[in-house]
């Protein structure tokens, strides 16, 4: 896939408006995930998570998506909804191009949803403001576009109006993720540079670092150098999520997928570290 064809995203909103499920209608639409193996909230896999209805390890689905005859490779990087998780949304945000805001139509913006969206302009991404819920007899979708409209200056006619719960306009969402939001920037010539944006530990493959690779290639057969770190890893394995873990030989510039690095603690692979290769090191993280 080209970089001109890969578009990389995430989702703002505040708890409880509907973030999950949005997610989860798009996997469907996209065919990511089959109808049957749809369970509610497929990016929330931590039971306490599904219990508490709130994300708290950010993931990476890369769904393929046609728009106008052409094919896309969307990533979808989710972002922890709560405020304690400042700085990991930050790292996350950082290997995006674009947001989509998320607001409910019951109950408008809230403050949660501004420090986020503050956090999404600081890292120059696109935003695109979604009102999700319009199917809700208590919804006001027209006082929340209006309302939006004077916080971002974005016209209220064109912000797009969804039910996520019913999978209204989701297309329509799919199709403005295309059309907006940039691809991504990168030298695929330069040397590797890759972005940790998260991690999770794995009992076979040690800790298993989530990445968006700025420049270069990242082979499977490649000895990375931790730059905060000092530490050089043979990878156990590198990948990408569709949703699960699916194994590829390479990872290219614009790219988010994983690295299994065989480190036995999450200490040793912080997020917001970055991967270059011990051969032919970058000069700055």
């Amino acid at each position: 896939m080209t970089m001109q064809k890969i578009r990389n995203f995430c989702i703002i909103a505040h708890v409880d408006h509907g973030k999950s499920t949005l997610a989860d209608r798009m996997l469907q639409l996209t065919g990511t995930v089959s109808d049957r193996e749809m369970m509610e909230q497929v990016l929330d896999s931590m039971d306490l998570e599904r219990e508490k209805g709130v994300t708290i390890k950010a993931s990476a689905v890369r769904m393929s998506y046609t728009c106008q005859g052409d094919e896309y490779e969307l990533n979808l990087i989710d972002t922890p909804g709560h405020v304690d998780f400042n700085y990991e949304v930050s790292r996350a945000l950082y290997a995006c191009e674009g947001a989509l805001l998320v607001v409910d139509a019951t109950q408008g913006i809230e403050a949660q949803t501004l420090a986020n969206l503050y956090l999404a302009l600081d890292a120059n991404l696109t935003i695109i403001p979604v009102i999700n819920k319009i199917d809700l007899a208590s919804a006001q979708p027209e006082e929340v576009a209006k309302e939006i409209e004077a916080l971002m200056g974005i016209e209220a006619e064109t912000i797009l109006k969804v039910s996520a719960k019913d999978g209204l306009n989701i297309d329509k969402v799919l199709d403005t993720i295309v059309e907006q939001i940039p691809a991504p920037q990168g030298d695929a010539q330069a040397p590797l540079k890759a972005l940790i944006f998260d991690s999770h530990y794995d009992s076979y493959k040690g800790v298993v670092a989530y990445i968006r690779v700025m420049d270069g290639v990242l082979q499977s057969t490649n000895t990375l150098h931790l730059m905060a770190n000092g530490a050089d890893i043979k990878p156990v394995e590198i990948g990408v999520f569709s949703p699960g873990m699916i194994p590829v030989k390479e990872l290219h510039a614009g790219d988010v997928g994983y690295v299994a690095t065989g480190l036995k603690t999450v200490k040793e692979c912080r997020v917001g570290d970055t991967f270059t290769l011990t051969s032919k090191p970058a000069a700055n993280p």
